[in-house]
């Protein structure tokens, strides 16, 4: 079979025109309104899950005071039992060197102790990140637990 020479030609253009077409509908991508439509998305999720976890970071150091108040109660009870059952005279250096763990100041902050009678007691531990007070007060055995600011963060009503 003989074919002349301007059909090769011809056929040889139409392959060099489809090419580029096909190259073009061979390439795998993402459009632009796809790409957007993600970027849309990751941030509609960001303003959900950043407030969220900016609350929980709130809510730990509130957690770590009160967990601080604990410790520092727990720990005035050994005092007293190393001074013959009193109270008095106890200070935050002399807890320290009972529990070395009252030390850390990363979440929260112990405050000295108040009110150190023969029989009661005051401690208080501040939350770092949000400022919250925590307040526990042994009087004859008889506790309340107080916060400030009231009705913010881990402070509903006063109490804890």
């Amino acid at each position: 079979m003989i074919t002349s020479s301007s059909s090769l030609l011809s056929r040889d253009a139409s392959r060099v025109i489809a090419r580029p077409t096909g190259v073009l509908r061979e390439q795998d991508g993402f459009t632009l309104i796809e790409l957007l439509t993600v970027v849309l998305i990751i941030g509609i999720l960001a303003a959900i899950a950043i407030p969220s976890f900016i609350g929980q970071t709130s809510r730990a150091d509130d957690s770590a005071a009160k967990t601080q108040i604990g410790t520092l109660a727990t720990t005035m009870r050994t005092f007293a039992i190393q001074n013959d059952g009193s109270f008095e005279g106890a200070t935050l250096t002399k807890l320290k060197a009972i529990e070395p763990t009252l030390q850390d100041e990363t979440t929260a902050i112990a405050q000295e102790v108040a009110n150190a009678t023969s029989t009661g007691f005051e401690v208080e531990s501040e939350a770092v990140g949000s400022k919250d007070v925590y307040k526990l007060t042994d009087v004859d055995g008889s506790i309340t637990r107080s916060c400030a600011p009231v009705d913010a963060g881990g402070c509903m009503s006063g109490s804890w």
